[in-house]
């Protein structure tokens, strides 16, 4: 305990046992107001007044996303640094990490199976929203001297925002929350989930020393998070010192990887439990709008929970609306917005309507769902859901999948994150801020891998949500914008308009 001065009365003491509680009671309110009704509204709200005026293009598009991301239409001397495939990697490698595992586990166990229907429908609205965002941020992005490019909602709300002192001002905010939000989402968090699932692997692989809190500045510092969380930040730093470049050739090998192991992990599971996956999809679509009633010591589930919840890890999930993906799909080479908007709609459908839906039905055909750990004799949520269901099903297999999801998911997001917060650096701060905010970055990681991150989870969520608002308001303004040239190269298209770049080969070099 520290007294500032003894001139100072008792009531200013520092006592962080007692501090503490109430800080986390100030923010958990804050983020029910952050996440409530009118957040709800906002981004359900937007995605589908988007998905209107776009005519369903998320369902009458599929085909063309892929045939975009197959390579068909890149063409090398297009402006830009990365092909559309990278840029849907590098985005999915942000979107995909502790929210397919942790966050669906958390949205059922605070929502109840509902949740994941509201997860759903935040998909495939979101879908709209992501192909709106991401087509306006190649439609107003800075190509610079060198080629590269740097856009994102910052640049088309400053640059095309119909008021523009309103839109200055809504792009620095946006800038701003979104900076701050990468080191939480993006960075901390996602380091002390690396942890986690390093831990359910090695810990009894390891001398007990391994495991043990050593002295370090004062501190005590848990030993085995302080040298895999070193290693960690150096696994980083070495991808994100080259940029998105390195980023998206490091995200176009890993992600494809990532997804493939952990949808056959939990295919392998459904499989042998296919007898139960009717009541589990019975259970998400009845309770999205009943109440929900468990045992186990858990309370019941409202619908408003159930929506609450899912939306809020959808988003957390797939990030549609929070503005930061438009950063990634920026850098693609292409002239065609709407092309990038065709791309990035597939992030979504990928990210939440199969990989979390995936983890979902593996929780749900299960028995420790509404169940309490015998050792804590708490009630199972977040990644430990995740995870005990996976080891019901699969066995000592299924801690593997889970363990080696955590990592490589929440490794893919750091890298990613870092491109989004050197955006805004740059943005806010001019291009000598990239080399020290991506320094600063890599060193916060070994903060998350260490610490105890109740509060910075819940800021996370506070920031996503502060993201969006900004991002949101400029999307229904520049909605007229977006539809205007996806009709004109939907036009194009349908006439045969649209050219095929020519390779070598096809010029018999």
């Amino acid at each position: 305990m520290v007294r500032l001065t003894s001139a100072f009365p008792a009531v200013w003491t520092w006592d962080p046992r007692i501090i503490m509680p109430h800080v986390k009671e100030l923010l958990n309110w804050v983020d029910d107001i952050a996440w409530g009704p009118v957040m709800i509204v906002l981004l359900v709200g937007t995605g589908v007044y988007l998905t209107l005026r776009l005519g369903l293009l998320q369902l009458r598009g599929m085909g063309h996303s892929l045939a975009c991301i197959s390579g068909k239409y890149d063409d090398p001397k297009e402006s830009g640094d990365i092909t559309h495939f990278q840029a849907l990697a590098a985005a999915l490698s942000a979107t995909i990490g502790t929210g397919n595992i942790a966050g669906v586990a958390t949205a059922i166990a605070s929502g109840g199976p509902g949740a994941v229907f509201w997860m759903w429908v935040t998909a495939l609205v979101g879908m709209a929203t992501k192909f709106t965002s991401c087509s306006l941020a190649v439609r107003f992005r800075k190509i610079h001297e060198d080629g590269s490019a740097s856009g994102g909602p910052m640049y088309y709300l400053s640059m095309a925002f119909p008021i523009k002192s309103v839109g200055k001002a809504l792009a620095f905010l946006f800038a701003m929350f979104a900076l701050i939000a990468s080191f939480g989402i993006g960075n901390m968090t996602q380091a002390n989930s690396v942890m986690d699932g390093l831990r359910l692997v090695i810990q009894d692989r390891l001398p007990a020393w391994w495991m043990q809190e050593v002295p370090l500045l004062g501190m005590k510092v848990h030993l085995f998070k302080f040298v895999f969380g070193g290693v960690l930040a150096f696994m980083v730093g070495i991808v994100i010192v080259g940029g998105i470049r390195r980023i998206a050739r490091v995200a176009s090998a890993v992600v494809p990887f990532m997804c493939v192991v952990y949808v056959a992990g939990s295919l392998c599971l459904l499989v042998l439990h296919w007898r139960a996956l009717p009541g589990a999809f019975a259970m998400i679509f009845r309770y999205a709008f009943t109440p929900y009633a468990v045992g186990g010591g858990m309370l019941g589930f409202t619908v408003m929970q159930a929506m609450r919840y899912g939306v809020a890890r959808g988003v957390f999930s797939n990030e549609s609306g929070l503005g930061s993906a438009p950063m990634a799909h920026a850098a693609a080479k292409t002239h065609e917005p709407a092309r990038e908007g065709f791309v990035a709609m597939l992030g979504p459908f990928i990210d939440t309507i199969v990989i979390c839906t995936m983890t979902a039905l593996v929780i749900l055909v299960g028995h420790v769902f509404g169940t309490t750990d015998p050792t804590s004799g708490k009630a199972f949520t977040g990644a430990a859901l995740t995870a005990e269901s996976f080891r019901e099903g699969l066995g000592t297999p299924g801690r593997w999948i889970v363990s080696f999801g955590l990592v490589f998911f929440a490794y893919s997001t750091m890298i990613s994150w870092s491109y989004y917060g050197d955006r805004c650096a740059e943005y806010l701060m001019g291009r000598r801020a990239i080399l020290p905010y991506r320094i600063i970055y890599t060193g916060v990681i070994l903060i998350g891998a260490i610490g105890a991150l109740e509060v910075i989870w819940t800021l996370a969520d506070i920031f996503n949500a502060l993201m969006a608002i900004p991002n949101l308001i400029g999307l229904l303004a520049l909605s007229g914008v977006a539809v205007g040239y996806t009709r004109d190269y939907i036009a194009r298209l349908w006439l045969g308009q649209l050219t095929v770049p020519k390779r070598d080969s096809d010029a018999g070099v």
